[in-house]
């Protein structure tokens, strides 16, 4: 060390830095034959162990990025089996949309509306949903719904109704409704998954367009709907809510059997509002009613 020192003129510290820099570049290796001593490597020996040392990393690098991934393509995929589109999830079956309804009922803030094209109120989902509302209503939150008429022809669900609105709930009705739905705080909105099938599961919609939308299509029922506990109001024709609806299920080719579907109410209900309609309007056929219905103008 000492001659190296005195023929390169470096400090025996740098000199052991070289090598120690040497070594480490795998281009100084211990010798065989003196003991001790250090022996150097060619350049092209040495630095291929360098670079295939190098390479043996990055190709580390690069599988743990592979795997990383494919993970987040896994994640990915399992996120798309669940989102439909932008900020919307399937909630399949009637348990997990009652599960989902419980914690946003739970949570929210200022308001609740629905719109409700069924009928009778089922005693299970009107258990489920008594103790939720009378929570919400004690929080101040807002809650009004739009019904189908033909409720009132069940007992309990219109005992169910009379709670609510003597609770501070606001409800109306109209002949018929177009779609279940229930916003929540005009941030999150349920519809069903199948209409005719309301037990099926629902979709939860987040998205502030849609959202808008049905919140506007919420206010239109709304402003259209009788005020439970009153009588709806005739128009200028004599003819109330439920009489125009049916005028216009006819004129649109409905049955009486589809438009007592439509209307919640019995055959029978129908084909007797039917036969009131066709002597005020002096029509002898279903047909004729609805032609007479449009030249008087009462559609």
């Amino acid at each position: 060390m000492t001659a190296l020192s005195q023929d390169t003129g470096l400090a025996e510290a740098e000199i052991r830095g070289a090598f120690d820099e040497l070594a480490a570049l795998a281009l100084l290796k211990p010798s065989d034959e003196c003991g001790g001593k250090l022996r150097p490597v060619s350049p092209e020996v040495g630095l291929a162990t360098l670079l295939a040392s190098a390479e043996a990393d990055v190709a580390a690098r690069q599988a743990r990025v592979e795997t990383i991934r494919a993970e987040i393509a896994a994640i990915a995929a399992e996120h798309h089996s669940t989102q439909l589109f932008d900020s919307a999830t399937r909630l399949q079956g009637l348990d997990a949309v009652r599960a989902r309804l419980e914690e946003l009922q739970r949570t929210t803030e200022f308001e609740c509306l629905s719109l409700n094209p069924g009928g009778a109120h089922r005693p299970d989902a009107r258990s489920a949903a008594t103790p939720l509302n009378e929570q919400a209503l004690d929080r101040g939150v807002t809650i009004r719904a739009v019904c189908r008429e033909s409720f009132r022809n069940d007992p309990d669900t219109l005992a169910y109704a009379h709670w609510l609105t003597e609770h501070g709930s606001q409800m109306r009705t109209l002949p018929t409704v177009p779609i279940q739905m229930i916003i929540i705080d005009r941030r999150t909105a349920l519809l069903p998954l199948d209409p005719a099938d309301p037990r099926a599961g629902a979709l939860e919609v987040q998205s502030p367009g849609i959202i808008s939308a049905l919140c506007a299509l919420f206010e239109q029922c709304w402003s259209a709907g009788t005020v439970f506990g009153e009588q709806p109001e005739t128009d200028r024709n004599g003819c109330t809510p439920i009489e125009r609806t049916l005028l216009a299920m006819v004129a649109s080719g409905d049955t009486d059997e589809s438009a007592a579907r439509k209307l919640g109410v019995s055959l029978r209900t129908v084909r007797r509002m039917m036969s009131n309609l066709m002597e005020r309007l002096e029509a002898a056929s279903r047909f004729q009613a609805g032609v007479n219905a449009t030249r008087r103008g009462w559609l």
